[in-house]
């Protein structure tokens, strides 16, 4: 019997699979635990307009993160910090710091989890971060560390 998968199943295949089964395992485990249904023509057609739509969407997703890295590109976030001797901060400046700031001085809400810093900010001056917004799209912002 030939089975689409509702959900990933760790036997058979991940979700939107169709895969060939034996009748009894189908109609005794897999249809009732809500894992799979049956491949007839109508729910054939509803996984390829489901498909569809996910393509849509996720186009749609890859489109918003593109125009949202453009708008990051020419922004920049000030920060202020005290330091010590020849301009070195005391500590350092987290992605959760820059988050915040975002927020405050730019109005967007940018998850600390998608900043990538290479090195973490020690010093004075402007520092380029990347900003993970999309698997595809990586964003850039300007961080500039400034002396309380």
């Amino acid at each position: 019997m030939k089975v689409i998968l509702i959900q990933d199943v760790k036997s058979l295949g991940k979700k939107g699979d169709i895969v060939e089964i034996n009748d009894g395992y189908a109609r005794n485990y897999v249809i009732p635990k809500k894992f799979g249904l049956e491949a007839t023509n109508k729910n054939l057609n509803d996984l390829k307009l489901q498909k569809a739509n996910e393509v849509k969407i996720a186009k749609e997703k890859l489109e918003q993160a593109k125009e949202f890295a453009d708008q990051l590109k020419d922004k920049s976030v000030t920060l202020q910090m005290k330091t010590g001797e020849g301009g070195k901060l005391f500590g350092s400046i987290s992605t959760k710091e820059i988050a915040k700031a975002v927020t405050e001085q730019l109005g967007f809400q940018i998850d600390k989890k998608k900043m990538i810093l290479d090195e973490p900010i020690k010093t004075l001056g402007t520092h380029i971060i990347k900003i993970k917004l999309h698997k595809e799209v990586v964003g850039q912002l300007a961080v500039k560390v400034m002396e309380v």
